[in-house]
């Protein structure tokens, strides 16, 4: 039993690990035309559910998904009912994935393996190899499942786990339970019922207890996005409530139906396995359609049930400990803790502002003045405290950290600076006037910015973790942004040349909106020239 359990671990952790390196590739090479696609098809909720599925599909992850999901959320530029049935449709995919990955195609793993490691390393560029590791990702779980069988192979005439496994069929609730648990601690449904049905194949579970556990897989996995967002603003919150009770009441009324009537998994296969796993692919999809009329009814009882104001938002206790000034190297991580709160402050600020353009609100616009009040108390204080510190007898590379943080400050304050007086402002004058901007030109600006918000992300990662290779991705992404930022400005201009009226009201605030976007990208993405720069690879000067 010992060396099943360690077995058992070892598979499921190749598991967890090989779906997240697929997501990690797809994020890391696609992210940017994934989340433009989400936002784009999301003007209807089949629409939304078809781009929910897709998505879930490529990330290998609903949670993913609706993580995503609640970022448009808090950005405005997606209504609560469309985020609901994006997540449903991510539920669907994520169920269509582990049917694929069920397919008997484990021959191809020698194949997968032998073009993710080329190019993965080969490749120079980014997409390429993310690429690779992707399809290594790929072969990974092929492997893991076949060590889930493997290791379970001896135990299938064991009469310890018949003892175990076999009561489950007689008590559902105790399965369903279970599997909700199993799948919360793993923060990945699709890794659940992928060990759940393999479990099943093996003959460890029978039918009735591998339904179950799919089920509780269900709501273990509409759980998840909740928790993760509980401290979220209220329209993210209010998603994944709706979600959890769309999903997560389903599975209840479902497992309800087949204790009642056992006989109804007899319609979907032959085995227990097959039967477990086109009750998952089943199930979600039945929830996605039966779900859509409903989408508005739900959301307001979600509305309902949650407190009307949000959570505490109030800023913690400053990082900047006094008395650590006579110990340089904690002074140092001190103020770096620091930035990394001002870097968050701006990031929220920027989140919600373009949605003022759209439709102004007063609480939002107050929200980002109080934050870039806070900023700006930031910057002062980091760049005292750092004043100080410099008083103190610092080695040549606490001197360099030193003025690289406060360089960063410098460059974060004037990130707040865009948000809250540019482009608040414009916002602000375009209500008053009554201007709006064209149908082109908003949907271009709502794009771009959310290449910006994304690389601020991006950003955020790299002050946090300092890793190289995505420091070196989000200077990559500085280039594309200033190539799309002139591509922004000639199909304005060929706008203006038509003769688009709204176009010709609002082409100073447009131009100005691109700039302000343009210069917050570059404020954030200097976060990652320290960390490339200590690597070595960093050019002196762009000029031949």
């Amino acid at each position: 039993m010992i060396v099943f359990i360690i077995n058992l671990a070892g598979a499921v952790a190749l598991l967890l690990w090989s779906v997240r390196m697929i997501r990690t590739g797809i994020e890391r090479a696609f992210m940017t035309p994934l989340r433009r696609l989400l936002r784009h098809a999301t003007g209807s909720r089949v629409s939304a559910v078809c781009a929910g599925i897709v998505s879930a599909i490529l990330l290998q992850s609903s949670t993913a998904v609706a993580m995503l999901t609640a970022g448009f959320a808090e950005t405005g530029t997606l209504a609560i009912s469309a985020g609901v049935a994006l997540i449903l449709g991510a539920d669907l995919g994520s169920a269509i994935a582990a049917q694929i990955l069920l397919l008997p195609i484990h021959v191809v793993t020698p194949v997968l393996l032998i073009l993710g490691v080329a190019l993965f390393l080969r490749s120079t560029g980014r997409q390429p190899k993310q690429a690779g590791r992707i399809l290594i990702g790929l072969a990974l779980v092929l492997i893991s499942l076949s060590m889930i069988r493997a290791a379970a192979q001896p135990l299938q005439d064991s009469e310890i786990v018949q003892t175990i496994l076999v009561p489950l069929t007689s008590d559902p609730a105790s399965g369903f339970l279970l599997a909700a648990i199993i799948t919360y601690a793993m923060h990945s449904s699709i890794a659940a019922v992928l060990m759940f049905v393999t479990f099943a194949m093996q003959g460890l579970l029978p039918a009735q207890a591998a339904a179950t556990m799919v089920l509780g897989a269900n709501f273990g996995g509409a759980l998840i996005p909740v928790v993760l967002t509980w401290q979220a603003e209220r329209g993210p919150r209010q998603i994944m409530l709706s979600n959890l009770a769309l999903r997560g009441g389903g599975a209840l009324v479902v497992l309800g139906a087949l204790f009642s009537a056992p006989a109804l998994l007899d319609q979907l296969g032959s085995s227990p396995a097959r039967q477990a796993i086109n009750l998952h692919l089943a199930f979600n999809c039945a929830v996605a359609l039966l779900a859509l009329p409903f989408i508005p009814v739900i959301v307001r009882l979600a509305s309902a049930v949650l407190p009307a104001d949000g959570p505490d938002t109030d800023p913690e206790e400053s990082a900047l400990d006094e008395a650590m000034l006579e110990a340089p190297s904690q002074a140092i991580i001190n103020a770096q803790r620091e930035l990394l709160r001002m870097a968050e402050e701006t990031h929220l600020m920027l989140r919600p502002v373009m949605s003022l353009f759209a439709s102004w609100d007063s609480a939002t616009a107050d929200r980002i003045a109080a934050s870039e009040r806070r900023v700006d108390r930031m910057h002062y204080e980091i760049k005292i405290y750092l004043a100080r510190l410099n008083e103190t007898r610092l080695t040549p590379e606490q001197l360099g950290r030193s003025m690289s943080i406060a360089t960063l400050a410098n460059h974060l304050e004037d990130a707040g600076d865009q948000i809250a007086v540019n482009l608040l402002e414009q916002a602000r004058k375009m209500h008053a006037q009554g201007l709006v901007f064209s149908d082109h030109g908003s949907s271009d600006l709502r794009d771009f910015h959310d290449r910006v918000l994304s690389n601020a992300r991006l950003a955020l990662n790299v002050l946090l973790t300092e890793d190289v290779e995505t420091a070196r991705q989000l200077i990559e992404e500085k280039d594309r942004t200033r190539i799309i930022e002139k591509e922004l400005q000639n199909a304005h201009l060929a706008r203006l040349r038509n003769n688009n009226p709204a176009a010709l009201q609002t082409t100073n605030q447009h131009q100005e909106v691109i700039r302000a976007l343009k210069q917050i990208n570059t404020d954030f993405t200097l976060i990652a020239y320290p960390v490339v720069e200590r690597e070595g690879d960093l050019l002196g000067s762009r000029l031949a």
